[in-house]
């Protein structure tokens, strides 16, 4: 766990005329786009088009607008590769690359009108599954202030054109950490009995609604450590380069990858006691059926 993340899962070379830094650039062209669609289009009143986990996670129409302007900009850009998205279905490619979109990166936010949520746009080459993939490059565009991180692969981590590297403290006791939430009851129950194990522990926690954000701010040292359970591919494609880029270690408890599972990230040696600590909390461990499901 020290230095540099190591890219997962690619054993195979990349397909020819790979070059990150130009994907690098798309990503960023794209993420950038899509952002000012939000911050020009959002309504005074944001209007819920339907729900996803539970009707408390909602999708916006905003969400599909997004997503199908990534679309059409991709298959004009890149018509060979495939695309994984939060709201569509999944485009197969021939090109070994997927694109892995999520359009608006803490909707909840977006439709409350708190200033934390963001476009995520990255590529992956490799099996489209977070413990497998190679990313490749990536680009995590902040809507309100305009923020942009992006990152490619071996290529470092930038926010807005500034390199990034992660903090390093001294201790646990002085880590200010990040998390977040599920949407089902069962899964913030549980959630709750680890932060718990985990708040005594630390500086302080933060929770601001967006995996991508917060991924990225500790890519930058605003934040020092960071863990969630429950990701989706979408939620942490892009934010982990940023991050693994910065120099952070990104992965998931018992020598796994990072996951929906679990996904925690941090500078060595510090991470590694967050790690025992949400490992002793049994963090990943089995959850309560849900209520009114069999199980």
């Amino acid at each position: 766990m020290d230095g540099r993340a190591e890219p997962r899962g690619l054993t195979e070379p990349l397909p020819g005329g790979t070059d990150v830094g130009s994907l690098r650039a798309l990503a960023r062209s794209l993420a950038c786009e899509a952002g000012a669609l939000v911050r020009d289009g959002r309504p005074e009143r944001v209007e819920v088009a339907a729900t996803k986990s539970n009707d408390v996670d909602p999708v916006t129409d905003m969400d599909r607008a997004v997503e199908e302007l990534l679309r059409r900009r991709l298959a004009a850009e890149r018509p060979d590769d495939a695309i994984l998205g939060e709201e569509g279905d999944d485009t197969p490619g021939t090109s070994g690359l997927t694109w892995v979109l999520d359009p608006i990166d803490g909707t909840v936010n977006y439709v409350y009108g708190v200033a934390s949520y963001a476009v995520s746009v990255a590529v992956v080459a490799g099996p489209v599954d977070p413990e497998r993939w190679t990313a490749l490059a990536g680009c995590v565009h902040s809507v309100v202030d305009g923020v942009t991180w992006t990152a490619a692969r071996g290529q470092g981590a930038e926010r807005d054109g500034r390199a990034l590297r992660v903090s390093r403290p001294d201790s646990l006791a002085r880590s200010l950490v990040g998390t977040g939430f599920g949407y089902v009851p069962e899964r913030r129950a549980r959630q709750g009995e680890v932060l718990a194990r985990v708040l005594p522990r630390v500086r302080d926690i933060r929770r601001l609604g967006s995996a991508a954000i917060d991924l990225c701010l500790l890519a930058e040292g605003a934040l020092d450590l960071y863990y969630e359970r429950g990701l989706n591919p979408w939620d942490l494609a892009a934010g982990a380069l940023v991050a693994a880029e910065a120099g952070a270690w990104v992965g998931g408890l018992h020598g796994r990858g990072p996951s929906s599972t679990m996904t925690v990230a941090g500078a060595a040696p510090v991470v590694e006691d967050l790690v025992r600590l949400l490992e002793e909390a049994d963090a990943d461990g089995p959850e309560p059926p849900v209520r009114g499901l069999a199980g």
